[in-house]
């Protein structure tokens, strides 16, 4: 579907979102369908149900190609093994394809490779048995269903500073470098953020490392368009990370907080706006997105306050293509809120819309 806005064609805007429908100790609801697909209307906030699936346990984090194929991890609780799911997505109804096991458990996030053969799944790993891989390397096949894992690594190491949280390796975070070829990894049990070399074949080098402050958590990262710079969100002490990366050299040059002093809560998600003069990373606790100006010289961050989450547990966030929104997923609240974004001061506004539905723990906006 398209339409006709300020004398131009615009594809609609589509949101994918995962939702928790199976309990889990560290879940507070399970009030989810699984997959849902909405429509968006950006001007009037119009937001219309188009399809769903309840066919999928637990899709905590989503991955969507430009073709509208939906990658989908299953974070289920006791599972030696998580799975990822494809389906596909015409614009009217979701089509499932195939799923594949992720070779280790709690499987938390995925990206797909920049150049679309290859999907990346992070295992956050709880107990033991299993294959128990930090990361697994899964081919895109031709019809966008999923091939076996044709590359895996884990992550040895001691405990961190935490020890109910950081007893032993925790991949949080995959995602592939703008120049493609090697990919960074948060790993929140050990206080690092690893870089690997992805190999033509999808196989897993390590080039590089950097340890991050002790008992600082890291969760989730964004990056610089041009890569020199990884922001990483840190999930223990709710604080954010600067990596400067130099090929395949990576120095932390600054750590700040995202919260205020003495305020406990867990950061979570993080990313930044497309000209990336703003960061913004989402606090569950404090119930808030923090804001930040970016120096694009020294990648170093300038704190400009918290804006209110619009719910409860904004476990996952994400701004629309152009910038101009941001949708909050907060999860014990059962529902997305929509904030309107200013370009230029990087202020974020409570529109006052919402989308009900239950448990969200992930959305992803993408254009057909």
């Amino acid at each position: 579907m398209q339409g006709r806005k300020a004398g131009r064609m615009v594809l609609d805007l589509y949101l994918a979102v995962g939702s928790v429908n199976r309990e889990a100790p560290y879940f507070q609801s399970a009030r989810g369908e699984g997959l849902t697909i909405f429509a968006l209307d950006e001007e009037s906030l119009t937001v219309t149900r188009v399809a769903g699936t309840s066919t999928i346990d637990n899709p905590t984090f989503l991955s969507v190609d430009a073709q509208g194929t939906i990658y989908a991890n299953s974070e289920v609780f006791g599972w030696h093994e998580g799975t990822v799911s494809a389906y596909r997505f015409d614009g009217q109804a979701l089509f499932y394809l195939n799923k594949q096991p992720t070779l280790g458990s709690i499987a938390a996030h995925n990206t797909i490779s920049r150049d679309g053969r290859f999907l990346l799944v992070a295992n956050y790993a709880m107990g033991e048995g299993g294959p128990d891989k930090s990361l697994a390397v899964l081919p895109v096949l031709d019809e966008g269903g999923l091939g076996a894992p044709v590359a895996s690594v884990a992550h040895p190491g001691a405990a961190g500073r935490v020890p109910d949280r950081q007893e032993r390796s925790h991949a949080h975070c995959v995602i592939e470098t703008p120049e493609g070829g090697a990919v960074l990894v948060a790993d929140l049990g050990l206080d690092t953020v690893l870089l690997y070399r992805l190999g033509a074949e999808g196989a897993l080098s390590l080039a590089g490392s950097v340890e991050l402050p002790p008992g600082a958590g890291p969760r989730h990262i964004a990056q610089s368009r041009d890569g020199r710079f990884a922001y990483v969100t840190n999930e223990l002490d709710s604080t954010v990370s600067v990596i400067e990366r130099q090929g395949e050299a990576l120095t932390l040059v600054q750590t700040v907080p995202a919260v205020p002093l003495g305020i406990e809560s867990h950061g979570a998600d993080i990313h930044l706006a497309p000209d990336g003069r703003f960061l913004y990373t989402s606090n569950r606790g404090h119930d808030s997105l923090a804001v930040f100006v970016v120096d694009a010289e020294t990648g170093r961050l300038e704190p400009r306050g918290q804006v209110p989450s619009g719910g409860r547990t904004p476990r996952n966030f994400a701004l629309s293509p152009d910038g101009r929104l941001v949708l909050m997923a907060n999860q014990n609240s059962d529902e997305i809120a929509i904030f309107r974004r200013d370009e230029v001061a990087g202020t974020l506004r409570d529109s006052g819309r919402r989308i009900a539905i239950g448990s969200p723990v992930c959305v992803r906006p993408f254009r057909l």
